[in-house]
């Protein structure tokens, strides 16, 4: 099992008498792709931090890959964080005085997955797949092309090989020929190298892309500021 929760619960230290999360179970197999939709300040943003580790649950248990997060400490889920989850943000989150390459080379530097000589030579392997031009791959991100930049995302959060990936709204400011060009280029990806997707989103549009797609409130017995 890729994500197993059993009573999950999770709300913020100043309003624990506030739930955000209150999820009795819910779990997602080995190369699922999953899609959760809900609306903003639903919750799906924490949960996301939830299944990533830069949260623990405030009560319940909460298996990723086999490992209990709720019984690690911060500093163990972010190095399971680092080994075994790709994340890709909504605003993506580059670096902007660092070029294509460093961006995603950043990436490598957590983890233990990594070979120091063969870092260079898997970054440029996966550029190419994503159809990154050699001269792109040594422009600032702000020099790139919006394109550019999702797929230099996308390259960032695969590059060290994740079991789990997680995107939070990565097509929210993205029209449609962009959102349509994203998710074609992600999902093969997914596909070839066996990887669990969760992609939450309230964009109903992108349910087409998905086998499997759940409400955050079928999941959720309450809602809250998320």
């Amino acid at each position: 099992m890729t994500i197993s929760l059993n009573k999950v619960h999770f709300a913020y230290p100043d309003m624990p008498d506030k739930p955000v999360l209150n999820i009795p179970s819910w779990t997602v197999e080995p190369r699922e792709q999953v899609f959760i939709h809900g609306p903003s300040g639903g919750g799906k943003s924490t949960l996301l931090n939830l299944l990533s580790g830069l949260v623990a649950p405030t009560g319940g248990e909460l298996s990723i890959l086999g490992k209990r997060l709720d019984k690690m400490n911060q500093r163990q889920r972010d190095r399971f964080r680092a080994n075994q989850i790709g994340y890709v943000f909504q605003q993506f989150n580059l670096i902007p005085y660092l070029n294509a390459m460093e961006n995603v080379l950043l990436a490598t530097q957590f983890s233990k997955h990594q070979r120091a000589n063969a870092r260079e030579d898997e970054v440029e392997e996966l550029l190419t797949k994503l159809n990154i031009s050699p001269d792109a791959r040594y422009k600032q991100a702000t020099k790139l092309s919006f394109g550019q930049q999702q797929r230099v995302a996308i390259a960032r959060a695969l590059i060290n090989k994740p079991r789990l990936l997680i995107a939070d709204e990565p097509t929210s400011s993205l029209d449609q020929d962009n959102r349509d060009n994203f998710m074609s280029t992600l999902l093969p990806l997914v596909t070839a190298y066996d990887i669990t997707l969760v992609l939450v989103s309230h964009d109903m549009s992108l349910s087409g892309y998905f086998t499997r797609i759940d409400a955050l409130s079928d999941i959720n017995c309450l809602t809250g500021d998320g």
